[in-house]
């Protein structure tokens, strides 16, 4: 037994170790596909040989975002949309209506993996879009489409050729009520790129957000806005966000957050009123939820605000998401400005984390934050002071450099007067 094991060692063939100096390094083909924003999250541009998983709600748009970056790159290149829940006439109607010209996209309605596979040999596509990855199936299972042993296996096939033949393929994936990618966690582990549509589908605003990828920035989002003849980026999403902001009124705050490598100026908007229950409510939207509950209670202890009797909400405004601390500032400052009923004015911003003893934290990116709000064209705006050392002179805009929250209401006490 030892001796045959010896005997499959041997003939075990030695993989090589190299080096990590010695190691050739050249820069992923890409293409570009004319859409700024859409490139922006992929890392400026499709990766020749990628296998990319876009997820979102139902009608969001992500049929008719990949149709347009179709459109846009089937000029110079072959493009295959696989659709197995759609027919072709359907998606002709969308094509008429948002794309106009440039149709030169081949279309297969099938949801047979491998009749997928031998269409991809024939035509040979430098671009393949699957609408979706659930409706798919393979005959080597047994089971339904849409299971988690089909979903494993056909998008096993895909990533197979993808990188055989180095053609770029895009899944579109359903997702869960939770707002998961539906399927096996394992689909997301395969893939390069996660991306994730969202936004509000009664409301124009749109955002593409990467949560993995290989070629570039996680979190990096591009801004889209949904109009009749299909998506339209956003370049500055800074100026659309807060191009609607209400003027004059108590309970929002602008705050800076870094989404992905660029900074956005949003709105926080807070509402605190009296409580007509026994036990005040509390909710949080756009911004984390027990987050909210801490800087309340902040508040209540470091500034002896009695909340008990209130309820309180927070919004990001324009379907937004802060997945940072950095907009704890701006959110108390917004909670104050409602309690108090005395607006901010519009031209201050806000940037930084706040603790538990309702010290002001420094942040990341702070020279970009402050940069982004005066290209915007803010005339204030308060930052940490243990962070003042980094950060260099600016012109026409004036830094507050705080340490405590009780600064802010000192703010806000003077703005009453």
């Amino acid at each position: 037994m030892i001796e045959d094991f010896k005997n499959i060692r041997n003939d075990r063939k030695i993989s090589q170790a190299y080096l990590l100096k010695e190691v050739n390094f050249s820069e992923e083909e890409r293409i570009k596909t004319g859409i700024e924003e859409f490139d922006r999250v992929l890392g400026s541009g499709i990766v020749k040989g990628s296998f990319v998983l876009i997820g979102g709600d139902p009608g969001i748009g992500k049929s008719t975002l990949l149709l347009q970056v179709a459109g846009k790159i089937s000029r110079d290149m072959k493009v295959l949309y696989v659709s197995g829940e759609e027919s072709a006439q359907q998606i002709k109607l969308r094509a008429d209506r948002i794309l106009k010209e440039n149709q030169e996209i081949y279309l297969l309605c099938e949801t047979n993996i491998e009749k997928i596979l031998d269409k991809i040999e024939e035509i040979e596509p430098n671009f393949v879009i699957i609408d979706s990855i659930q409706a798919m199936y393979t005959e080597e299972s047994v089971t339904i489409p849409g299971s988690v042993s089909q979903v494993r296996q056909t998008a096993q096939k895909l990533m197979e050729i993808a990188k055989q033949k180095g053609i770029s393929i895009f899944l579109i994936g359903h997702v869960t009520k939770e707002g998961a990618i539906a399927g096996p966690k394992v689909l997301e582990h395969m893939v390069d790129t996660v991306l994730y549509f969202e936004g509000d589908r009664t409301q124009s605003f749109r955002i593409l957000r990467a949560v993995k990828n290989r070629f570039g920035a996680t979190h990096e989002i591009g801004v889209f806005d949904m109009e009749e003849d299909g998506l339209v980026e956003i370049r500055n999403p800074s100026e659309f966000i807060l191009s609607h902001r209400p003027k004059d009124v108590s309970g929002t705050a602008v705050v800076c957050s870094i989404q992905g490598t660029r900074p956005i100026l949003m709105e926080v908007q807070s509402l605190i009123c009296k409580t007509t229950f026994g036990v005040p409510r509390r909710m949080a939207t756009g911004f984390d939820y027990n987050r909210f509950i801490l800087l309340l209670a902040v508040i209540e202890k470091r500034l002896g605000i009695n909340l008990s009797q209130f309820d309180a909400y927070v919004n990001v405004a324009g379907g937004m998401k802060i997945q940072e601390p950095a907009a704890d500032l701006g959110v108390i400052a917004s909670s104050l400005s409602g309690y108090f009923n005395v607006p901010i004015p519009a031209d201050v911003c806000f940037i930084g984390e706040v603790g538990l003893t309702g010290e002001v934290k420094g942040v990341s990116n702070i020279d970009k934050r402050v940069s982004e709000a005066q290209k915007m064209g803010f005339s204030q705006v308060f930052i940490p002071e243990m962070k003042t050392r980094e950060i260099k002179k600016f012109e026409n805009i004036k830094v507050n450099k705080i340490r405590d929250i009780k600064e802010i209401m000192d703010f806000l006490r003077g703005l009453e007067k």
